[in-house]
């Protein structure tokens, strides 16, 4: 049984928590995260869903993501879900996540990482992760237009692809 915690709309606990699957009350919110890995070459690693996932089966998707559990930090629960999906291990701990976008019932907090990865060498979750690839901004558009990857706004995939470097609305340099 998994359990989140609950936030106010100022993300401040409420201290109570919620049973995953059980329904979210109005004026609740819960967390949840998203890591985009970058590398070298400005390419995103990517991961195919497995066939039985209950959300999004089958279809392609950022490099990690998933639910904040109770007691988690929002970078806690990012470094967890990197290492619990594709074997990444990071270290969040002093790091804000480059953009939060608010949903019905939560905020998803997008973390933008540059890292090298022989992607050979990581070891995927077999039950959430079937294959990892890095891809670049226009082919993870085109795999969004060909409604093989999740349909995120391909604007918001552009914009992770921009901000990779920096923090803030403004581009420097």
């Amino acid at each position: 049984m998994e359990l989140w915690d609950i936030y106010d709309i100022n993300h401040i606990k409420k201290g109570k928590t919620v049973v995953r699957g059980d329904r979210i009350e109005e004026g609740d919110y819960r967390i949840m995260v998203h890591i985009c890995i970058f590398n070298s070459e400005g390419k995103m690693l990517i991961q195919h869903r497995t066939s039985t996932k209950d959300c999004w089966p089958g279809l392609w998707d950022l490099s990690a993501g998933g639910s904040a559990v109770s007691g988690d930090t929002s970078g806690k629960a990012a470094e967890r879900e990197a290492f619990e999906e594709i074997g990444v291990k990071l270290d969040l701990e002093n790091t804000l996540p480059r953009l939060s976008v608010n949903f019905n019932r939560g905020f998803d907090d997008i973390y933008l990482v540059e890292k090298d990865i022989d992607i050979n060498s990581l070891v995927l979750q077999k039950e959430e992760v079937a294959e990892v690839k890095w891809a670049d901004a226009d082919e993870i558009c085109r795999l969004i237009d060909e409604k093989v990857f999740i349909p995120y706004h391909k604007n918001l995939i552009r914009l992770f692809f921009d901000m990779r470097k920096s923090y803030g609305a403004i581009k420097h340099g």
